[in-house]
């Protein structure tokens, strides 16, 4: 399985961006797709994550402002981000969770949301 995330950006404090990450090879292995963020001097925190039965779940500091959706025709998830403030300002990550499984197995490369004030 590869992950190919892009879509970040600089956008002013308020506005919107949305990522995408697009996902090939063996997709009927996984379950679960999350992106994650990783500010500078923290640590990689869970955003949002949506499984293939379409659960989704959102870390509260995002609910309300973020909304993660797939489209599997073109195997692609989506992280919509409104409202965006420069404390979201981090790398975002998507990754992939196989089935029955607790952790995520696949991650894409980093891509950068910077959000002035």
């Amino acid at each position: 399985v590869q992950l190919q995330a892009y879509g970040g950006g600089l956008v002013q404090a308020g506005g919107s961006l949305r990522l995408s990450c697009a996902i090939s090879g063996s997709v009927f292995t996984i379950n679960t797709m999350g992106w994650y963020r990783q500010a500078p001097g923290n640590q990689r925190e869970l955003v949002a994550s949506i499984t293939s039965g379409g659960s989704t779940y959102y870390a509260e500091s995002v609910e309300g402002r973020f909304t993660i959706s797939t489209e599997y025709p073109k195997n692609t998830i989506y992280l919509q981000m409104n409202s965006l403030k420069p404390e979201d300002t981090a790398v975002y990550y998507c990754a992939a969770q196989k089935w029955f499984k607790d952790e995520y197995d696949y991650w894409g490369q980093g891509t950068q949301v910077t959000v002035s004030s």
